[in-house]
Order: structure tokens, then C-alpha cells, then sequence
């Protein structure tokens, strides 16, 4: 037997078998130019929203997004920060520092691996769409939430981490409006709502922020003043602090080198393992969901095939290496993904491309950064918050869903929104899950024969009674199915149960029946069990459920129940006179 290949390297081999053309690299050069100028501004603008500096934003793209890119299942995947992420990694951020940050993103890139290597990639389609509309429309709320403050250039006493609170702390700073900010803000808004109408073709965010930009210059020399990023960020050289970000490459270091919530550095621990284990499995199970989610995007909109579990993988190296270098935790980004698609790419060499751009922009570009208002990077993720949330979807599916589906996205909503993300997966899946056993439960019932089968049984005495179970039979369904065989009248002697529905059994129907198996044993009563599939009957005989003449049969149909009924019965009849 052939030991299973290791899932690496999948998309470049799909690209093989399609073909490369010149073609096929023009595509792909453009693509990556496109993508690489959207995700400049977005990258630094979700590094600023988890809480570190603008610069992490962008040294993730350049290491993560390559590497997922040479080693994962998809052809099309663009990878970086993503929005989904900042209601997990902000918190991180402000009990652990940039150290803690990048350790747990560290970690999360090894539970990726492990789980690409184990085969999961497939889980992700158990995951109910309620549970996955309900915790991104959570997220969206929350990013909108965090944007306010620098939106209005709101000057806060605090940051607290649950959204009631900061909800509170927002409402008591609106004394502290600054106009340029907000100024500055509402155009930038007006603009993403406004330029995709007017020019689809030239990204709207661009356009934003640069009319931001200019409208704080223009506000600056009439005296009100713009927070900007290169006022909020900066960064040493030979012991000399510079506005905004450097204009060079990272430098290597250990994760668990670097500052701490307290600014020393992070002390690597057991204990610190431990607590950041929780966390980082969350950032696994969050980067498995939208990488998987994003690929099957990228194949309906391109007609490919994605390998899961080499995504997986890919995905696990990324943000296994991306912390060495300052990098945050990477996912595939949907919206990136989607733009590299429509602009033409036939490759991976797409998202190498789009890396090769932010280099070129840390490098050429950097010192133009400082300029960006901080309320115009707000604005960008408010409108990112926007179409995150997916507000008609969520609109759309509380009208048309049914009940238990509604309650579950809603359930997952509040929870994530007043809570945590984690929670809200968690109690979503269980959610979901227990009305899923509810509803299957419901189809598996216990009731008489129907006309055809009753005419396949033909005259039976009244000694025997017989029923037909439709449905799985688990441990949701088991017990109140089996329960009717126990319901007999006086004087029955053999009871003819109709199995030919039921697809399966586990457990808990297999101890039910044995449970009736025993009752019958004492009162004397034989069951025989119709048309079991042979999976049912490799269960039963496993589970130690052997025939037993005059106690216990199984055949193969409703005739053959009769014929076995008649003779048991006259058997026993037989051996009553015998005594």
C-alpha cells in the first residue's frame, strides 16, 4: 500500500496541467499589480486595528501571502490580514503586546499544518452557513465600533475590550469631536459610496485616500488640525525617531524577543503557551474557515478545483514563518482574492506579484505614508466593516430561513458582538447541532405498516403484531422509536419490525434494543427484524445482536417475516401441547 503524498505545492501543479503562457504571466503581473495597490492601504490600516504599528500590516503580505502562495492548494488565493481577525487579535494585542501577538500567530500556523497533514480540510464544510453569516456580521459590527474613535478623532480615557464598554466610553469622549478629523472622514466615505459609480474600474479606496489626504493638508493650513499616521507611528534609527513607517525591510527576530503589553520583553514560558493555546486555536479555526470559504469563491467564479488540505498547509507555513519578521496573522482575503480573479489571473505568480508591490512600496514609498490621516484609514475599514457584515444577506435570511436557522445566526451575532468570537462559534456549533439532532429526530418514527406491506404480510394471527421504523436511528431517535415495541397488548407472541427504512444505527439504538430484547425474552414474545441493510446488520452482529431461534430473527422481507412468524408460532404451539 502507497503511503498518501504530502499535500504541498498543489496550486503550482494545477497551473502545470492548465498550461503557462505569456499569456497567462501577463495576466498575472496585472492582476498582481492591481491587487498589490489595494492591499497596501488595507494592510496597514488592519495592522493599526489589532494594535501595532502600520508596518505588520505590510511586512505580512510580504512574507505570508508568498510563501502560502508557493506551498498552498489554491491558485487564486490572495493572502494578508484580514478584517475577520481583528476581534481576536486586538484583544491579544492589549493583555500580551506585539510578542504575544506573534507568538500566538506563530502557534495558530503550526495547529494549520498539523491540521492540513491530518486531512481536515474537508471539516470546514460541517461548519452551518447560519453559524458563518451570523459570527461575520458580529465581526463587521465590532470593526465599525472600533473605527469611530479615530473617524471623529475622539480622544479616549481608556480601551476597554468588550464592546458595551467602549460603546460607553465613545458616547462620554463625543465632547472631544475634533471637525478636521471628522471632516476628513465623512469625505472619505463619500467617496467609497460615491467613485465605484462614477469609475468601477479605479479602486475606490485609492481615490479616498488621497482625497483624504489632501482635504488634511488643505484643513491643516486653516488651523484645524488631522491626526495623521506618521503623528500616531514612528519608528528609531540609530537612535533617532522618524514619523510613520520604515523605509526598509524587517529584520529577523524571535517573537518571544519582542516587547510585551508591559513594552519589556515577552518572557517564552509553559504558561505563556498555555494561555495563548485557546487563542490560537481560535486564529487556526478562523484561518481554516475563510481560506477554505475563499478558495471555494475563487472555483466558482474561475471553475478550478482547490486542494484543502494543501491550503491548509500553506496557509500553517505562512503564518508559521510571517512572526520571524514582524508579520501578523494572515488568512486569504475574499474580497483580494476576488479582484485578482477579475483582473485576469491564471496563477499563484499573481499573489507573488502583489507581494513584490508592497515591497517596492516599503522601499520607494514609505516616507509618503505619514501623511494618511488616521479618520481616512478609518473609514476604509468602516466601509470594509460594511461589506463584511453583509447586511442584506443577513437581512435575506431572516426572512426566509426557517425559525432554528434564525435563531442560531442570531444567537452567533449577539455573542460576538457583546462576547467574543470564540464563544459564539462554539455555543453556534452546538446551536446548530442539537436542532439538526431535533429535526432528523423527527423523521425516525415507529407506526404501522402501510396498506402495500400489510398485503405482503397478508392474514396474520392476532398473536402477531407488526410495525415499520423509517429514519436513522441514533441517539436522538432510538429511544422514542424503540419505545413503541415496548407498548404490547396481551396474548402477543412474535412482533415483525419492518428495518428495510432505517440507514443506520448507533450506540444508543443498539443498547435500546436490547433493552427490548431482554423485556421480550421475559415475556416470552420473538422479534424478527425485515430488510436490514447489510451495514445495519454488520452493526448488530459487531454489537454481539445474534439470531436466536424462537427469540430473535432477521430476513430478508415481509413474506419471509410471515413465513418465519407462522412457523415460531406453531412451534411453540406444538411444544405447549408436547408439555
Amino acid at each position: 500500500m502507497s503511503r498518501p503524498s504530502l499535500p504541498l505545492f498543489a496550486a503550482w501543479r494545477q497551473t502545470l496541467r492548465a498550461g503557462y503562457s505569456w499569456k497567462a504571466l501577463r495576466g498575472d503581473l496585472s492582476a498582481g499589480l492591481t491587487v498589490g495597490i489595494i492591499a497596501i492601504p488595507l494592510a496597514m490600516a488592519l495592522a493599526i486595528a489589532v494594535g501595532v504599528a502600520p508596518q505588520h500590516g505590510l511586512y505580512t503580505v510580504l512574507i505570508a501571502a508568498p510563501l502560502i502562495a508557493l506551498c498552498g492548494g489554491s491558485r487564486f488565493n490572495i493572502s494578508g490580514p484580514t478584517a475577520a481577525f481583528v476581534v481576536i487579535l486586538l484583544p491579544i494585542t492589549q493583555q500580551y503586546g506585539l510578542g504575544g501577538l506573534l507568538l500566538c500567530t506563530l502557534m495558530a500556523g503550526v495547529i494549520l499544518i498539523i491540521l492540513g497533514l491530518l486531512r481536515a480540510g474537508r471539516l470546514i464544510e460541517f461548519v452551518p452557513y447560519p453559524v458563518t453569516l451570523g459570527f461575520t456580521a458580529g465581526i463587521g459590527i465590532v470593526i465599525a465600533v472600533l473605527q469611530i474613535k479615530d473617524l471623529f478623532g475622539l480622544h479616549l480615557a481608556s480601551t476597554p475590550q468588550h464592546l458595551l464598554e467602549q460603546v460607553n466610553l465613545l458616547v462620554r469622549a463625543l465632547p472631544s469631536l475634533q471637525p478636521g478629523d471628522s471632516l476628513v472622514g465623512a469625505a472619505c466615505l463619500a467617496t467609497l459610496l460615491i467613485w465605484p459609480r462614477l469609475a468601477p474600474k479605479v479602486p475606490a479606496h485609492l481615490v479616498a485616500l488621497a482625497v483624504g489626504a489632501l482635504l488634511a493638508l488643505a484643513l491643516e493650513r486653516m488651523g484645524l488640525p488631522v491626526a495623521t499616521l506618521g503623528e500616531r507611528f514612528s519608528y528609531s534609527l540609530d537612535g533617532i525617531e522618524h514619523p510613520g513607517i520604515p523605509p526598509f525591510l524587517p529584520d529577523l527576530a524571535l517573537p518571544w524577543n519582542l516587547p510585551g503589553a508591559d513594552g519589556q520583553p515577552l518572557a517564552l514560558s509553559f504558561e505563556l503557551i498555555r494561555q495563548l493555546l485557546a487563542p490560537a486555536f481560535a486564529i487556526a479555526m478562523l484561518g481554516a474557515i475563510e481560506s477554505l470559504l475563499c478558495a471555494v469563491v475563487a472555483d466558482g467564479m474561475t471553475g478550478s478545483k482547490h486542494d484543502p488540505n494543501a491550503e491548509l498547509i500553506g496557509q500553517g507555513l505562512g503564518n508559521l514563518a510571517a512572526p520571524f519578521f514582524g508579520g501578523i496573522t494572515a488568512t486569504a482575503a475574499i474580497a483580494r482574492t476576488a479582484a485578482n480573479v477579475r483582473a485576469g489571473a491564471f496563477s499563484p505568480v499573481a499573489a507573488l506579484a502583489h507581494a513584490g508591490v508592497v515591497l517596492a512600496a516599503i522601499l520607494l514609498l514609505a516616507p509618503l505614508f505619514s501623511y494618511l490621516p488616521m479618520a481616512a484609514l478609518a473609514a476604509l475599514l468602516l466601509m470594509v466593516a460594511w461589506n463584511m457584515s453583509e447586511p442584506q444577506h443577513v437581512a435575506h435570511t431572516l426572512r426566509i430561513a426557517p425559525r432554528s436557522d434564525v435563531l442560531v445566526l442570531l444567537t452567533c451575532l449577539v455573542l460576538t458582538v457583546l462576547f467574543d468570537m470564540v464563544l459564539a462559534v462554539g455555543v453556534g456549533l452546538l446551536l446548530a447541532a442539537g436542532l439538526f439532532i431535533k429535526r432528523m429526530s423527527e423523521l425516525t418514527d415507529t407506526a404501522a405498516l402501510n396498506r402495500q406491506q400489510r398485503e405482503a404480510l397478508q392474514d396474520l394471527p392476532k398473536h402477531v403484531l407488526a410495525y415499520a421504523i423509517r429514519g436513522p436511528l441514533f441517539f436522538g431517535a432510538a429511544e422514542k422509536a424503540l419505545s413503541v415495541l415496548r407498548r404490547l397488548t396481551p396474548g402477543v407472541r412474535v412482533v415483525i419490525v419492518d428495518i428495510s427504512a432505517v440507514p443506520l444505527l448507533d450506540m444508543t439504538a443498539i443498547a435500546a434494543l436490547d433493552n427490548v430484547l431482554r423485556d421480550y425474552r421475559q415475556q416470552g414474545v420473538a422479534l424478527i427484524l425485515s430488510g436490514p441493510t447489510a451495514q445495519v446488520r454488520l452493526q448488530l452482529r459487531r454489537a454481539g445482536v445474534q439470531r436466536r431461534e424462537g427469540e430473535l430473527a432477521y430476513v430478508r422481507d415481509l413474506p419471509q417475516a410471515r413465513e418465519k412468524a407462522l412457523r415460531w408460532l406453531h412451534d411453540t404451539a406444538q411444544e405447549a401441547l408436547a408439555e
